[in-house]
């Protein structure tokens, strides 16, 4: 059964290679995925900064889960540190080691903007044993700091 319109012509369902509709503005991942937010639309950057260091230590550690921080990272580095996270399982259990909370410090942060709603910085954190780096990329998106990139150095 075919449907026709008014002069005659199949409708665009039937028709064979017929284009689909131009996407709108209110289709795109513009409209519908994250916004971009200005650094001065967004808190001061250092607690979170300082916070998330503690939490990403505390977590490699094995003394607090990964998903606490989701909120804070994107799927990206959610990614990234349940693959550390699971490296580090793997070595405690080779050792015969228990998670423990770790005894640290956190020290001194170098903060830089690259571009406005950008933020990276370096935390210095001490422990009992060593001295590391905690490297965080944090972006304004959805008018809230979310970290793009954690790395312990």
């Amino acid at each position: 059964m075919s449907t026709a319109l008014p002069e005659g012509r199949p409708s665009p369902v039937e028709t064979p290679g017929a284009q689909p509709a131009p996407k709108t503005r209110f289709d795109s991942e513009e409209f519908f995925g994250h916004q971009p937010a200005s650094s001065s639309a967004l808190p001061a950057p250092t607690p979170l900064l300082e916070n998330l260091t503690r939490c990403v230590i505390e977590i490699l550690a094995g003394a607090r889960d990964l998903e606490q921080i989701s909120r804070w990272v994107t799927d990206d580095v959610y990614r990234h540190l349940l693959k550390r996270v699971v490296l580090s399982a793997r070595a405690r259990q080779a050792k015969g080691q228990t998670p423990a909370r770790p005894n640290f410090s956190i020290g001194s942060t170098s903060i830089s903007e690259p571009r406005d709603g950008v933020v990276e910085a370096v935390t210095i954190v001490r422990g009992r044993a060593r001295t590391r780096a905690v490297a965080i990329r944090l972006e304004g998106m959805d008018s809230r700091w979310r970290a793009t990139a954690i790395n312990v150095l």
